[in-house]
């Protein structure tokens, strides 16, 4: 069977303090963190264990994983493992880097996201040089802010030119055509994040062959629908697996719709869906194909 996993355990802390999200600056008690190593330990055995599987993962915290030495630990050790297609983890990069020495690089993966304001540019700029000196498969992107603008056009013009920048739509934050062509000139995949898409019957891969789980291995089919489809570690779930609709009106992160049938964003991300590395940048800006839910 070849799967893909969305893992999110307890973590909740970070260490930047964006004042778009309601998870900075927050920590963890130590029960929790230790709860989360915890989970994350019982998962990666779980995964290491499914060799008769295709295993892609994706760890989604609330927090920031890499600066715990667990989630590194996880990534190393699952990117060694045959059955193991991808792992890919999201994170700010404040981490250091050397340790993915150790990983195998044709498997581990990082979608790195910039906040401008939390970290100096060329901290982040030297990161993102030394995981391409490590040969190590990398996205970068920014939430599209109208500050985040000019830190976004000068990391563009800095990174390598196969290195993808993406760019978030900013949760409630609604763009006219004219500041949607600019963040449109800088990520030519910008008009799939500027609105949430219509998704309610619609057919997404979510339930069938990808899943979400959480730290006590509980699965759902994506991290916004509620409803369980059993648990990871007695194996209820994979009778639950099956084709099914959205029962969701929309779906609005990159997370969630990139899944849906009805959009080409597997064929524009094969290889790379996880770490969100396209295959290959379109000439000219790429448009939903089904209407949207909501217009400026």
């Amino acid at each position: 069977m070849d799967l893909t996993i969305l893992y999110r355990g307890p973590l909740a802390s970070c260490d930047y303090d964006c004042p778009y999200c309601p998870f900075a600056k927050r920590r963890d008690t130590t029960d929790r963190l230790r709860a989360d190593r915890v989970a994350l330990e019982r998962f990666t055995t779980w995964a290491g264990e499914q060799h008769e599987d295709r295993l892609s993962v994706l760890f989604t915290p609330w927090g920031e994983g890499l600066v715990r030495s667990w989630y590194r630990r996880a990534l190393v050790e699952l990117s060694h493992r045959p059955h193991i297609q991808r792992v890919a983890i999201q994170t700010n990069l404040s981490c250091r880097t050397d340790w993915l020495r150790e990983a195998d690089r044709d498997t581990v993966a990082l979608w790195c996201t910039y906040h401008p304001g939390q970290t100096p540019h060329d901290r982040f700029l030297d990161k993102t040089r030394q995981l391409t000196s490590l040969g190590v498969r990398f996205s970068v992107g920014v939430v599209g802010l109208p500050e985040h603008r000019e830190p976004a056009l000068r990391l563009r013009d800095q990174l390598p030119e196969q290195v993808y920048l993406w760019v978030n739509a900013a949760e409630g934050h609604t763009y006219t055509d004219e500041q949607a062509a600019e963040w449109t000139a800088l990520d030519p995949l910008f008009p799939f994040s500027r609105h949430p898409h219509r998704s309610a019957g619609l057919p997404c891969r979510t339930g069938e062959s990808v899943i979400s789980v959480d730290g006590d291995g509980t699965v759902r089919r994506c991290h916004f629908v509620r409803s369980e489809l059993g648990n990871l570690y007695d194996g209820s779930y994979r009778t639950a697996l099956a084709p099914r609709p959205c029962p969701l009106t929309e779906c609005d992160c990159h997370i969630g719709y990139v899944h849906l049938e009805t959009l080409p964003l597997y064929d524009v991300f094969a290889g790379g869906i996880l770490e969100r590395v396209p295959r290959a940048l379109p000439d000219r800006p790429l448009l939903p194909l089904i209407p949207t839910s909501r217009t400026v």
